[in-house]
C-alpha cells in the first residue's frame, strides 16, 4: 500500500478536546492511517492512502467538524489545449500533485482552478505538473522573478498571441493551398483547364512542392499534440484525429506518386485543405472564446488608474491606485471613479452604480454612506476614506466570484466529460473498421448504401461498382473521412461555453452565482423562503409607540401616548423609553437601535448600563441605576420571573399593525422579595421595500411556492406577508436564527427544492442549509462568500433574475448539446458510409465547434428582465 503524509495548519480550535475531535473524525475516514493533532501549535498531519481516500476527503471532514485548514486557491491560464481531452489531462495531472486539494480545468477559458495546501505543495509544482503533461502554464513571475504585469494581463497577452500565431498559420496555408483548391476544382468538374505536365513536370509533384509546407506548418502543431496525448499522457484527442486524417491523405498520395501504391488520384489538395480549415477552425474559436470573456475585462478596466489622496498638511497627491491604503483619504471629484471601497466623510454628490450593481438610477450619497470602488461620481465633491483596497474590494470580489463561477462546471457536463473520454478511441477504432470493410467488402457495401435514400459514393464509389476508385484508395478516404469528421470539441464546449455567458450575464445584472453547478441548481427551485427584516423590508426600523403599562389597568389599555403618572413615583412614557433605551444601548441589532435613536431624538439622558446580555431571539437584560431592566418577549419576561400579561392586549394591538412590539420589564434594586412588574411596551416598524409585493407576485406566478421565515412573532410577520402577497399558512414566525436551517430542512423533507434568501450573515445556517443560499445586500454591504447566490442590489425582484439567468442558461447549454452530439450522431455514420469527401468532412468538423461558441456568444446580449424567448423550446 503506498501512503502520503501531509502536513496540515489548523484553524479554529481552542483546546485539546478541539485536537481530539479533529483526529477522531479524520480518523474515521477509509483510507486514513494515522491522524495526529497538536492543539499547541495549531498543526496537524496525516498518513492516508491516496488510493482510497483523497485531500479533498480530508479537508471536507475537518471542515464539517466546524474547524479550517489553511489553503490557497491559484487560477493559472494554460496556452496549447486544443479539445475538452486537453483539459482532463491537466485536471488528472494537477490532481495528482501531493498537497492540491482540487483542480478544474476549463477549456472555454483555458484556465485552471486549484485548491492546495500551502504546506505541503507550491505554485512552481503546479506549474511543473502542467509542463510535464506537455502544456505551457501562463506563469505569474517574469524571468527575473517580479512580477512585471497583472495575472489578468498577462493571460490576455497569451490569448491575443495564440489568436494571431492562428491567423498567421491559416493565412500561410490559404496561400499554398490556394492553387490546390484550383487543382481540385478542375478535376472535380473535368475543367481540363490545367496541364497534366506544365513546363514537362507532372501536375502532381507542384500539388507536392505545395502540400509538403502545409503538412510540415500547420501539421506540426497536430503532430506535437497527438505525441504529447499518446507517449506523455497515454490518450488520444482531437489532435490524435486530426494528424491521422490529414497524413493519411498526404503519405497515401506521396506513396501514389512515386508508384509505391497503385491510385487513380492524388490527395495532396485535400491533406492541405483540411489542415488549412482546422486551422481557421482553431482561428475563430480562439476570436470566440476571447470575445466571451470581455465581461471580465470590463469588469477590470471600470477600475480607476489613479487616486488624488488627501495628505495631513491639507495637500492632494495623485498616486496609483495600488498604492492606496486603508485609511486613506481620497478626493473624487464628479466625473471621476471612486477609486476603492471606502465611506463618505465629506461631500454630498450622486453616484453611478450601475457597472457594479445593475441598477441604472444614480443614487445619492452623504457622510457615512459607503461607496463602492470603480462606481463614477456624477456632481458633487466627495472625500472618502478608504475601507477596502486590492482584491478585498467588491469589483475584484465580484471579479473572482465570476471566475470561480466559470470554473465550476454544471451536473450536466458529466454527461458530456463521459462521453469526451471514450470519443477519440472509438472513432478511430470505427474508422479503423470501415475503412477494412470497405477494402474487403467494397460490393457488397456499397449496394447496401445504394439502397439507401441518400446521395451516391465518393468519386461514385470503389472500381469494383463502376466507380472512379480502386478499393484501397476507397478504404483510405473513408479512413479519413471518418476520423476528420467527428468532433469532440463540441462536446467539450457545450457546456462551460453557455456556462461562461450564462455567469457574465449574471454579473452584469447585479446576481452573482458562486459555481456553474449552482447556476444550474438555481433552476429546479420550487420553494423560495423569505426572510423579513431586510429582504423584504428595508430594515430600517423606527420608533413607533412607546406604551405606558400602568398597574391599575391590568389589561394594558392606557392608550399610546399617555404621559400620567400610575401612581406616586410610577412611570411615563419618558421614562419607559429612557429605560428600555438604556438596556438597549450596547445591543447592535436594528430594534434596538432605533429604540436608543427614538430615545435620543427625544433628548432623553440614555445610561451606559452596568452590565448587559444579549439573548437572541428573546431580548436583552441589563442593570441600570434604576435596576435590572428587560426589552424583550413575553417569554423573557416570564422567565425572570415577571408577569407579561398587563401588556398583552397593547401588545396584540401593536403587532396586528405590523409592527414589532417589545416588552419592558423593570425589577427595581429596592424592590422587596426580588419582584418587578411590565412597565411599558415599546414598538418598532420596518417599512416594506417597493419592489417586495412584485417580487413575490411574479415568483408565485411564475411557480415556486413563496414562504416568509422570521423571528418577529406570528401577528406582525402575517401583516407583512400580507402586504407583499405571501400565503398566510406560509408564515414561520418565531423562528430563532439558529433553528431557521431546521425550518428550511422542514420544507425540504417534503421533497421541496428550496431557495433561502437572507442577509448572508445572520442568516447563514440557513443559507449553508437551503438547496439554493441567496444572500442580498447593496454593494460592500453583501457578504460574497456567504451564499451560493449574491445579489448585489437590495433587491427581492432579483431572485426571479438569477432564476431566469438560469433556467435560460440551462436552455443554451442543452442547445449546444443537441447540436454536438446530433451532429456526431448524423456526420460519423454518413463519412463511414463513404458519403463525404475529407475536405467536406473538415469543414463540418471546423464548423462544428464554432457553431457551439457562436451560438453561446449570441446569448450575451440577453437581459433577465423578462424569459429567454427560445426557453419553452429547450425545457
Amino acid at each position: 500500500m503506498s501512503t502520503r503524509t501531509v502536513r496540515l495548519e489548523l484553524t479554529g480550535m481552542s483546546c485539546a478536546n478541539c485536537a481530539a475531535t479533529i483526529e477522531d473524525a479524520v480518523g474515521d475516514l477509509d483510507g486514513v492511517s494515522s491522524a495526529d493533532v497538536n492543539a499547541a501549535t495549531d498543526e496537524g498531519s496525516v498518513e492516508y492512502d491516496p488510493e482510497r481516500t483523497s485531500l479533498g476527503d480530508i479537508y471536507d471532514v475537518i471542515d464539517r467538524a466546524g474547524y479550517g485548514a489553511a489553503r490557497e486557491t491559484l487560477t493559472i491560464g494554460i496556452t496549447d489545449m486544443t479539445c475538452a481531452n486537453c483539459a482532463e489531462t491537466n485536471e488528472t495531472a494537477l490532481q495528482d500533485v501531493p498537497g492540491v486539494i482540487d483542480a478544474e480545468v476549463n477549456y472555454a477559458t483555458d484556465e485552471a482552478q486549484v485548491t492546495y495546501n500551502p504546506a505541503d505543495t507550491n505554485v512552481s509544482a503546479l506549474y511543473d505538473a502542467i509542463e510535464q503533461a506537455g502544456y505551457t502554464p501562463v506563469q505569474d513571475v517574469s524571468e527575473k522573478g517580479t512580477s512585471q504585469q497583472s495575472d489578468q494581463e498577462r493571460r490576455d497577452l497569451a490569448q491575443q498571441e495564440a489568436i494571431r500565431h492562428q491567423l498567421r498559420l491559416t493565412l500561410f496555408g490559404a496561400v499554398l493551398s490556394a492553387p490546390l483548391l484550383v487543382m481540385l476544382v478542375d478535376h472535380i468538374f473535368g475543367l481540363g483547364v490545367l496541364p497534366e505536365a506544365p513546363l514537362g513536370i507532372p501536375l502532381g509533384w507542384y500539388a507536392f512542392a505545395l502540400a509538403t509546407p502545409v503538412q510540415i506548418t500547420l501539421g506540426k502543431p497536430f503532430y506535437v499534440n497527438s505525441y504529447r496525448a499518446l507517449v506523455t499522457n497515454g490518450r488520444a484527442n482531437m489532435d490524435v484525429l486530426i494528424a491521422l486524417g490529414s497524413s493519411t491523405a498526404y503519405l497515401y498520395s506521396v506513396a501514389a506518386l512515386i508508384d509505391l501504391l497503385p491510385a487513380t488520384g492524388l490527395y495532396f489538395d485535400t491533406a492541405a485543405l483540411i489542415l488549412v480549415f482546422i486551422t481557421l477552425g482553431n482561428y475563430l474559436e480562439a476570436r470566440s472564446k476571447g470575445q466571451a470573456g470581455e465581461a471580465i475585462r470590463s469588469l477590470l478596466e471600470l477600475e480607476a488608474e489613479t487616486a488624488t489622496v488627501l495628505r495631513e498638511d491639507g495637500s492632494e497627491a495623485e498616486i496609483p491606485l495600488e498604492d492606496v491604503e486603508v485609511g486613506d483619504r481620497l478626493k473624487v471629484r464628479p466625473g471621476e471613479k471612486v477609486p476603492t471601497d471606502g465611506v463618505v466623510v465629506d461631500g454630498e454628490s450622486a453616484v453611478d452604480e450601475s457597472m457594479v450593481t445593475g441598477e441604472s438610477v444614480p443614487v445619492d450619497k452623504s457622510e457615512g454612506d459607503e461607496v463602492i470602488g470603480s462606481t463614477v461620481n456624477q456632481n458633487g465633491v466627495l472625500v472618502v476614506e478608504a475601507t477596502r483596497v486590492g482584491e478585498e474590494t467588491a469589483i475584484q470580489q465580484i471579479v473572482q466570484r465570476v471566475k470561480d463561477a466559470q470554473s465550476r462546471q454544471p451536473d450536466i457536463q458529466r454527461v458530456a466529460d463521459r462521453i469526451s473520454a471514450y470519443f477519440v478511441p472509438a472513432v478511430i477504432a470505427n474508422a479503423l473498421l470501415w475503412g477494412l470493410l470497405w477494402w474487403q467488402f467494397p460490393a457488397v457495401l456499397a449496394g447496401l448504401v445504394d439502397a439507401l435514400p441518400l446521395w451516391g459514393l465518393i468519386g461514385g464509389g470503389p472500381a469494383v461498382v463502376g466507380g472512379s476508385l480502386g478499393a484501397s484508395e476507397f478504404a483510405v478516404v473513408v479512413f479519413a473521412s471518418a476520423v476528420l469528421i467527428a468532433c469532440p470539441c463540441a462536446l467539450g464546449l457545450a457546456t462551460p461555453a453557455a456556462t461562461m455567458v450564462g455567469t457574465t450575464i449574471g454579473a452584469r445584472n447585479g446576481v452573482l452565482f458562486e459555481g456553474g453547478d449552482i447556476l444550474e441548481r438555481v433552476r429546479d427551485v420550487d420553494t423560495v423562503v423569505f426572510d423579513k427584516t431586510g429582504t423584504l423590508t428595508r430594515g430600517e426600523m423606527e420608533l413607533t409607540d412607546v406604551v405606558v403599562i400602568n398597574r391599575t389597568a391590568p389589561d394594558g389599555g392606557v392608550p399610546n401616548g399617555a404621559t400620567e403618572l400610575a401612581e406616586p413615583g410610577g412611570f411615563g412614557e419618558d421614562d419607559v423609553l429612557a429605560l428600555a433605551a438604556s438596556a438597549e444601548r450596547q445591543s447592535e441589532h436594528p430594534l434596538a437601535e432605533a429604540i436608543v435613536e427614538g430615545a435620543r431624538e427625544r433628548g432623553l439622558d440614555i445610561e451606559t448600563p452596568e452590565s448587559f446580555e444579549n439573548l437572541p431571539g428573546k431580548g436583552v437584560r441589563a442593570t441600570t441605576s434604576r435596576g435590572e431592566v428587560l426589552v424583550g418577549t413575553p417569554t423573557l419576561l416570564d422567565e425572570h420571573g415577571i408577569d407579561p400579561e398587563p401588556a398583552r392586549q397593547a401588545r396584540e394591538r401593536l403587532e396586528s399593525d405590523g409592527k414589532t412590539a417589545m416588552l419592558v420589564g423593570l425589577r427595581p434594586r429596592n424592590a422587596a422579595n426580588g419582584s418587578g412588574r411590565v412597565v411599558g411596551v415599546v414598538a418598532d416598524a420596518d417599512t416594506i421595500k417597493d419592489s417586495a409585493q412584485t417580487a413575490v407576485g411574479d415568483l408565485r406566478e411564475r411557480g415556486p411556492d413563496v414562504w416568509l421565515i422570521t423571528g418577529d412573532n406570528e401577528r406582525t410577520a402575517r401583516a407583512v406577508a400580507k402586504a407583499v402577497g405571501i400565503d398566510p399558512d406560509n408564515v414561520m414566525a418565531g423562528v430563532l436564527p439558529e433553528d431557521k436551517a431546521d425550518a428550511v430542512e422542514r420544507l425540504q423533507s417534503e421533497s421541496r427544492e428550496a431557495m433561502m434568501v437572507g442577509d448572508g450573515v445572520n442568516d447563514a445556517p440557513a443559507l449553508a442549509t437551503a438547496d439554493v443560499g441567496c444572500a442580498i445586500g447593496s454593494g460592500t454591504d453583501v457578504a460574497i462568500e456567504a451564499a451560493d447566490v449574491t445579489l448585489m442590489r437590495d433587491d427581492p425582484a432579483d431572485v426571479l433574475k438569477a432564476i431566469r439567468i438560469s433556467e435560460a442558461t440551462l436552455s443554451k447549454i442543452k442547445q449546444n448539446l443537441v447540436w454536438a452530439l446530433g451532429y456526431n450522431t448524423v456526420m460519423v455514420p454518413l463519412a463511414s458510409l463513404g458519403l463525404l469527401q475529407p475536405v467536406l468532412a473538415a469543414v463540418a468538423m471546423a464548423a462544428s465547434s464554432v457553431s457551439v461558441l457562436a451560438n453561446s456568444l449570441l446569448f450575451r446580449g440577453y437581459t433577465p428582465d423578462e424569459d429567454y424567448r427560445l426557453l419553452s423550446r429547450f425545457r
